[in-house]
């Protein structure tokens, strides 16, 4: 079992001492050489974009050094481009650039999921998140963050939501406290963005989202929130956070625990389809 402290996977984060050194500059060193490669073949950054299978908007924030880009997208802009390997060799320092430390492992736990298993209680989790609500969420926390620092988390929590996109797609699964969906992080409009993001991420066929309502008088999850995430290869592993401590939990025994904790939760919750029916209803009150 490993513990640490980290940015967690749905609040605030760390300080910026979580944030490997120079990760700003390693991300604008790796836009100006995908810059400096488009123009030399010359491209613009739609052209390039449709040649790789990315948006033109997605190539100006790399460019940028804006967006940390995915070892995919350098593969196939160093193709495109003939940059005879110098684009795709950035690929490791980029990885340890787009995470803190403190929640690079469980990134990756999150990029070789097969099925993921979420409970949260004081906020949207993480991978529901929009980026304004997570924007909003680091703004509040205490003691302040600096502008620099809330967007490398926003940053790094938008490319975890690249779950979404991957196939084979990931069995996905969220139960969402009822205070969540009511605490206007934010404002009213941002609150409003995010229920409609639940709306949208519900109908994927691939994820359920559940609510657990506030007058349930049995409630299986008043330990905290906590994660499963199942690998292809390997045992399933737990992770729970409170504050700006964060675990991962890979004995056995207390990952069976926070199964059937889950397990639990999910029963008493209210089912995927009367969840997003809630949803709508929310939506339509804020």
């Amino acid at each position: 079992m490993t513990t640490g402290a980290g940015q967690s996977g749905s609040g605030g984060g760390t300080d910026e001492q979580d944030w490997e050194e120079g990760a700003d500059e390693i991300l604008k060193t790796v836009g100006r050489q995908v810059k400096l490669w488009r123009e030399r073949a010359g491209l613009k950054q739609a052209e390039l974009g449709q040649a790789i299978g990315y948006s033109e908007e997605q190539v100006s924030s790399v460019e940028r050094g804006r967006r940390a880009p995915k070892p995919e997208f350098l593969d196939a802009a160093d193709e495109v481009l003939g940059a005879g390997g110098i684009l795709a060799a950035f690929k490791d320092d980029v990885e340890r650039a787009r995470y803190p430390k403190g929640v690079r492992d469980l990134a990756k736990l999150e990029a070789n999921a097969v099925e993921m298993g979420a409970y949260s209680n004081h906020n949207i989790q993480g991978l529901l998140q929009t980026e304004e609500y997570t924007r909003a969420l680091y703004q509040i926390r205490r003691p302040l963050l600096n502008e620099e620092t809330i967007e490398r988390y926003v940053r790094a929590r938008m490319a975890r939501q690249e779950i979404f996109t991957r196939w084979p797609a990931p069995i996905l699964s969220f139960v969402q406290e009822e205070v969540t969906l009511l605490r206007p992080i934010g404002g009213r409009a941002v609150l409003r963005g995010q229920l409609q993001h639940l709306l949208e991420v519900g109908q994927l066929r691939n994820v359920e989202i559940q609510v657990m309502p506030t007058d349930r008088e049995d409630h299986a999850g008043m330990g905290g929130q906590l994660r499963l995430l199942g690998p292809k290869n390997g045992p399933t592993v737990g992770h729970i956070e409170a504050q700006n401590f964060s675990r991962v939990i890979t004995d056995r025994n207390e990952v069976r625990t926070l199964e059937a904790q889950y397990g639990i939760i999910r029963a008493q919750a209210l089912t995927p389809r009367e969840s997003l029916a809630f949803i709508e209803k929310v939506l339509g009150e804020t």
